[in-house]
């Protein structure tokens, strides 16, 4: 019987084609903007590289459009017309200094309070 511990797989044993390891800037919680366009929004989840469909990456143009190889944040997301759900690349944003709420109906489903720049996950949510 063989007693070593068994690791996990390393990138080269997952094979070439596996994308590279990315690391999260911003966290649940946090209140970003975008770099380029006026919105911003608090992040919900986050995918570790881009998890979205090809159509909607291919409708980016071109030479604005991000890598796929880094963070994805999903965001409930304002600017001055609406309220909704963005999908942004991590090169994309940055945090918001403004310290002022993000106005968006599903807050309170998912957070219970804010304060300096960023909001509390409700108990329920927490892992």
């Amino acid at each position: 019987m063989n007693s070593e511990t068994p690791s996990l797989p390393g990138r080269a044993a997952l094979g070439a084609d596996a994308p590279p390891v990315a690391h999260a800037k911003f966290n649940i919680g946090d209140v970003l903007k975008h770099r380029l366009f006026e919105f911003r929004g608090v992040v919900f989840d986050i995918d570790p590289v881009f998890a979205n469909s090809e159509e909607w990456y291919e409708a980016i143009p071109e030479h604005v459009r991000p890598a796929k190889d880094q963070p994805f944040y999903h965001l409930l997301a304002e600017n001055e017309d609406s309220s909704y759900v963005a999908y942004v690349s991590q090169q994309n944003l940055l945090h918001d200094d403004s310290d002022e709420p993000i106005d968006h109906p599903a807050i309170g489903g998912i957070f219970d309070s804010y304060g300096s720049g960023r909001y509390t996950l409700r108990p329920e949510h927490k892992h």
